[in-house]
């Protein structure tokens, strides 16, 4: 498994059309600014208030740096089984999909017990990884449902990050 460098994974969230939309849109009920633009200095998306946009970025940046999982899809099954055990929810695996439930739903209350989001950022990171794998080079290339997939990661990771008080959204300044 070929390991691709932060820099190649930084530059495949740059300068999207889509992923503002995808990732932080979902979460305008709790900071409305939820557009965002990319700054070619200093590579990233602009940091605005009222904006998740620097939570984003060092989303982003985690997912640039971490080691890429041998299966992915193991830290999201992990996530899923949680829901099992915990919440007790009638879903079950059947082949390589997780029926009963809508799939992000899932991985978003399976990661209430996700300590530092470790297997949302590895699944994440697994995603990106294979997708660079088969000559996607930029988010926007993904195909529809690892796309939308890998958004819902992102923005759970996110949503978590603001329920455990360790985001970095500002508020507007007067």
């Amino acid at each position: 498994m070929l390991q691709h460098t932060p820099d190649r994974l930084l530059a495949f969230f740059a300068r999207s059309d889509c992923l503002d939309r995808m990732v932080l849109r979902p979460l305008s009920h709790i900071a409305a600014n939820w557009e965002a633009s990319w700054q070619d200095i200093g590579e990233c998306y602009e940091i605005e208030p009222n904006s998740f946009a620097q939570d984003l970025n060092v989303v982003i940046g985690l997912i640039a740096t971490a080691q890429r999982p041998k299966d992915y899809h193991s830290h999201e099954d992990l996530l899923a089984e949680e829901v099992i055990c915990s919440l007790k929810w009638p879903i079950y695996k059947k082949g390589k999909k997780w029926i009963g439930e809508d799939y992000a739903l899932i991985l978003e209350q399976g990661a209430f017990s996700d300590w530092n989001q470790e297997h949302l950022l590895f699944a994440a990171t697994g995603r990106v990884h294979t997708a660079l794998d088969f000559g996607q080079t930029c988010f926007d290339q993904m195909e529809n449902r690892h796309r939308s997939i890998l958004a819902a990661l992102i923005t759970i990771i996110i949503f978590h990050r603001y329920s455990s008080g360790t985001h970095l959204l500002t508020q507007e300044i007067d």
